[in-house]
């Protein structure tokens, strides 16, 4: 409930806001006249106005007037000063005298007559419903939308007694009403201010404070982790933008991008605001604060939402949240094209990518993969528009030996005329390591931008893009458990996530940051466990150690790039020790944690892994009791949950592949039947076996379309990996 703030005239008395009202709507000049000297010198936005519009019921009187005071500025309220004024009769009596459709082209018709500037206003419930006098009013303002959950726009209308607003007919309820109207609110603002339930005032603090941050884009900018100087003191001319890092990738000192202030916080009240909300809803609202609009507008980043996940997921949900069995929950990230959790940023990051780039440059899109990243990749950009795929290349490295079957056969089936897959005849360690010794490489940089007026970008997790939207289906999970009266909210949970190259484990800790209640992150490893060493001892060791090929190629890595990111959190965003730290792990191939860094990291997480017997004998016995296949990487996941989570709370086990992308593996432990080599042999088999649930709808269509396709096949030799490159540049461009 708001509670109504008393409010005193501003500067003028009652008698010269009068007047400067007759003057907007004759000569529109003359008002800015009269407040421009005084004005300019106190107004946040100088001759902008701030536009308030939200609901019936969102507030936005009580609180324009609450903003406007704060700045000593006018305060415009359509329907009072406006309409009113125009019509000499109440809103109510015009809406009862023209009917619906009509009055919204009489109120649309008096908001183009009206011109102010350096004002709050407050916008009609009603007004974003007509086109051009919203475009007439964001011309000069920065409109602000006040978004308000349905449940508690319904109560505040039933306290105001407020039983017809426009648009209700009979058989249409204020409900339906306020879900239509959605759609226009969305359309039209700059800032979205979360309101839940929170007084006026506080939804004022909070609208000055997201127009200051809309104002002033240095207050969300980037630094590398291995940055010499905090990121307080860094020179204004280093500062990287949102848009910087997307193409950028990796920070020219070989470090990874974060965000200089950290990520932004959510109130418990405004994560209950999203308790109802969609998937695609939730996304758009959580990636809206990560991403400033200077980079993004909100209107286009609800487009790439909307057709990221739109159509692309076969679950309407998105990331659907099952019960297993006791405390276990799975969370089911394989409903996109490709059948695994990177289709959540790989469906996005595309389109951000084709938006921030200048269109006056070639770029080549590169990424290391252990398995699942490149077929996403792949499939991403190939869904572009055809100008983008002029001019955005993709290449896919992986280990020429080291995915499963069918994940090579998909990678080479998702190849396109700009998306192309190079097996290496190597580990991932390795292809991660060379992309990275490629971007840190100006003389070959700068040499394909001379010779072929093509830049280089990265879509590895390395690519801060990749992380944010892993946040959101962390976030999701959670909001879905409260929504399935699961919990109630604040209550915590436990997170178990199958970990090879850190990223989707680091975007569940940053979801805790952001104010999601995550108790522990559960590391889970298979026999490439240098993960879980070093998170119970704080050394990271690579000293003679070899990757393992094992039934989860996902995770069998052994340089976690994430890591890094993490460290430099927890170290306070000391660049110097994260240099120091991998400078020593790659010159001497090890390297520890002091004691307090270890002490922060295991209040965070907790580590175990599973050996290859462990793993089948997972998927047979949840198969067996449930009816349920766990993939081989959620089957590791699951094994150590069983042993490290202590059944107090909830636990969510991040379900990070569809089980048929490793046929083999499944068949051998559900002990089905000989294992076929073919890998479309494989998926048929799993088909015929009526009791299975049915294999992965795109992954089929993919292998039944690769035929007779063939890859590059390419020595583990940087020189013979950038003669690749150079190979694709000149037939995909030139």
């Amino acid at each position: 409930m708001f509670h109504i703030v008393q409010y005193q005239p501003l500067i003028t008395q009652k008698s010269l806001s009068s007047i400067c009202l007759k003057l907007m709507f004759s000569r529109p000049v003359a008002f800015a006249e009269i407040w421009k000297s005084w004005f300019s010198s106190h107004s946040l936005v100088g001759n902008k106005n701030i536009v308030l519009m939200g609901p019936p019921g969102a507030g936005k009187t009580t609180v324009g007037r609450i903003v406007g005071q704060k700045l000593d500025c006018p305060v415009i309220d359509i329907d009072d000063n406006v309409l009113e004024t125009t019509w000499n009769m109440s809103v109510s009596e015009k809406l009862q005298d023209v009917g619906n459709e009509q009055f919204l082209e009489e109120e649309g018709k008096a908001l183009l007559k009206f011109s102010a500037s350096g004002s709050v206003i407050s916008l009609t419930g009603s007004n974003p419903m007509h086109s051009a006098a919203m475009q007439h009013m964001k011309k000069n303002g920065i409109v602000v939308y006040l978004d308000v959950p349905t449940p508690v726009i319904l109560n505040r209308l039933k306290s105001m007694k407020v039983d017809r607003i426009v648009g209700q007919s009979p058989g249409v309820s204020l409900k339906d009403i306020l879900q239509f109207r959605k759609q226009f609110y969305k359309r039209w603002y700059d800032i979205r201010v979360l309101c839940g339930g929170d007084i006026a005032a506080k939804v004022a603090e909070k609208v000055l404070d997201a127009v200051k941050k809309y104002q002033n884009s240095e207050l969300e900018t980037f630094i590398s982790t291995r940055s010499s100087t905090s990121g307080r003191s860094i020179e204004k001319d280093s500062y990287k933008y949102f848009s910087d890092v997307v193409t950028e990738g990796l920070a020219p000192d070989g470090g990874l991008f974060v965000p200089k202030r950290g990520l932004p916080k959510f109130t418990a009240g405004e994560w209950q605001s999203l308790i109802e909300s969609t998937y695609i809803e939730r996304a758009q609202v959580i990636l809206e604060r990560c991403i400033h609009p200077a980079d993004i507008p909100a209107p286009k980043l609800a487009e790439i939402i909307g057709t990221a996940y739109g159509e692309n997921f076969t679950c309407s949900k998105i990331a659907p949240v099952r019960h297993l069995a006791g405390n276990q929950f799975l969370l089911e990230l394989f409903h996109g094209p490709t059948a695994s959790f990177k289709d959540f940023a790989l469906q996005v990051v595309p389109h951000i990518f084709a938006y921030c780039i200048p269109r006056s440059c070639n770029y080549l899109v590169l990424v290391a993969t252990s398995g699942d990243t490149g077929s996403a990749v792949l499939d991403g950009f190939s869904r572009l528009g055809d100008a983008d795929k002029q001019r955005i290349a993709v290449m896919n490295f992986f280990p020429e030996d080291g995915v499963s079957p069918i994940q090579k056969s998909q990678m080479i089936g998702c190849q396109k005329e700009n998306a192309w897959s190079v097996g290496v005849k190597s580990d991932f360690d390795f292809c991660q390591t060379a992309i990275k010794q490629i971007f840190t490489n100006s003389d070959y940089t700068g040499f394909l931008a001379v010779e072929y007026g093509t830049a280089l970008a990265a879509a590895n997790s390395i690519n801060w893009a990749r992380l944010l939207p892993q946040i959101v289906y962390h976030a999701s999970a959670y909001l879905d458990l409260v929504h399935q009266d699961i919990i109630p909210f604040g209550s915590p949970i436990d997170v178990c996530i199958p970990t090879g190259n850190f990223g989707n484990i680091l975007a569940a800790l940053y979801a805790k940051m952001m104010g999601i209640p995550i108790r522990k992150c559960i590391c889970a490893s298979n026999e490439n466990n240098v993960l879980t060493n070093f998170i119970k001892t704080g050394v990271y060791d690579l000293r003679g150690r070899k990757i393992i090929p094992t039934f989860s190629p996902a995770v069998d890595i052994l340089k976690s790039s994430n890591l890094e990111r993490y460290l430099h959190l927890i170290a306070n965003e000391d660049g110097q020790l994260v240099t120091q730290l991998y400078n020593q792990l790659e010159n001497q191939g090890h390297f520890q944690l002091q004691k307090d860094l270890l002490e922060k990291l295991q209040q965070d997480l907790v580590a175990g892994w599973c050996s290859e017997e462990d793993c089948l004998a997972a998927i047979h016995s949840v198969y067996s009791t449930t009816g349920y296949i766990l993939d081989t990487h959620t089957a590791v996941a699951k094994v150590v949950a069983d042993r490290l989570q202590d059944r107090t709370c909830p636990v969510i086990i991040s379900s990070t592949a569809h089980y048929s992308k490793f046929a083999p593996a499944i068949l051998r432990a559900l002990r089905i039947a000989e294992i076929k080599q073919n890998p479309l042999s494989q998926l048929h088999l799993l088909s015929s076996y009526s009791p299975l649930p049915p294999v992965h709808w795109g992954l089929l269509e993919t292998l039944k379309k690769t035929g007779n396709e063939d890859h590059q096949v390419c020595a583990a030799d940087m020189s013979m990996l950038m003669s690749c490159i150079e190979t694709l540049i000149q037939n995909h461009f030139m």
